[in-house]
């Protein structure tokens, strides 16, 4: 039922010319088994003379707005393998670098909330790389174990080459406190 309304919503974006051809997807839409009761065919076409007579038409698919963007200032580093795992560890306790590892999933709501906290205090803290791990990935499993991964969103907070603090879950007022604790510089 959304996607026949984002579809539907598409099809009174299209130009005039469009309009014939959309006729039978829009006849499909409203017969569709999934889709919830709708009106006759009859009022849904003469919604589009309405609704398209005095519209532009000069965007061609679906209009796409982002909802953040990156100014190329955070250091976020997404880690995709165990062996990438590794390496950016050893990296971190060898150099003495500040570094955060976030571990996270797409399917985690609280993971979801917390991201663009994370990505504002990456950029707050451009001297720290945050690494992203997602639960999910293949070929993490022994790692996820080795490190005691039961949920998300989990964070390991490194400094002088060793870990300095853990947080599980998405606790923004701790996430802050603990970065302006290790991170901040005066």
């Amino acid at each position: 039922m959304t996607r026949n309304s984002v579809l539907l919503r598409h099809l009174l974006r299209l130009s005039p010319s469009s309009r014939a051809r959309s006729s039978s997807l829009i006849k499909t839409l409203a017969s569709s088994p999934i889709a919830a009761p709708s009106p006759p065919i009859h009022t849904i076409s003469s919604f589009f003379t309405t609704a398209t007579a005095n519209s532009q038409f000069s965007r061609p698919f679906f209009n796409y707005r982002t909802l953040c963007s990156s100014s190329g200032q955070s250091k976020i580093a997404l880690i995709k393998s165990e062996e990438e795992f590794n390496t950016s560890l050893s990296k971190v306790q060898d150099e003495s670098s500040p570094a955060i590892f976030y571990f996270t999933a797409v399917w985690c709501g609280p993971c979801r909330f917390i991201a663009p906290i994370i990505a504002e205090l990456s950029e707050k803290y451009p001297h720290v790389t945050t690494y992203k791990i997602d639960i999910d990935q293949d070929g993490l499993e022994n790692t996820l174990r080795r490190l005691n991964i039961a949920s998300v969103p989990t964070l390991h907070f490194f400094q002088n080459g060793k870990k300095a603090a853990e947080i599980i879950g998405a606790d923004v007022a701790r996430l802050k406190d603990t970065m302006d604790k290790l991170y901040k510089k005066d």
